[in-house]
């Protein structure tokens, strides 16, 4: 290290060393990031209930459940339905697969009776 202290929010330089603190951004480009998008949609989507009528909603992605979630809940916001708004949080953060938040989606819907399928649209 050279004489220099670093200050918080300094980044690291090729002169100056900063304890092993390195600035990493989580992707390296705009390729990275679509990159992330395309790996948050399910494999299979997910069929729920929507609405009081009973009409059915097929969610493709991560953001389509955390909307879900988030804007059409009809049930209480019990502790599944924040471990799956978490799980949509953090597989959209790019820290966790999209399976992940499709399999905590899928037990918080059960638990209010909202879940119709997780089988792939005939």
């Amino acid at each position: 290290m050279t004489g220099a202290a670093c200050v918080p929010g300094d980044l690291p330089s090729s002169r100056r060393d900063c304890g092993g603190n390195h600035f990493r951004p989580r992707f390296a480009s705009a390729d990275g990031v679509r990159a992330a998008m395309e790996n948050n949609r399910f494999e299979t989507p997910v069929t729920v209930k929507s609405g009081a009528e009973g009409t059915t909603q097929l969610l493709r992605t991560v953001r389509e459940a955390s909307d879900y979630l988030l804007n059409n809940w009809p049930g209480k916001r019990s502790p599944k339905h924040r471990e799956a708004l978490q799980a949509c949080h953090d597989a959209l953060a790019g820290d966790k697969p999209a399976m992940t938040a499709r399999r905590a989606f899928i037990a918080a819907a059960r638990e209010v009776n909202v879940f119709v399928s997780d089988k792939a649209p005939a």
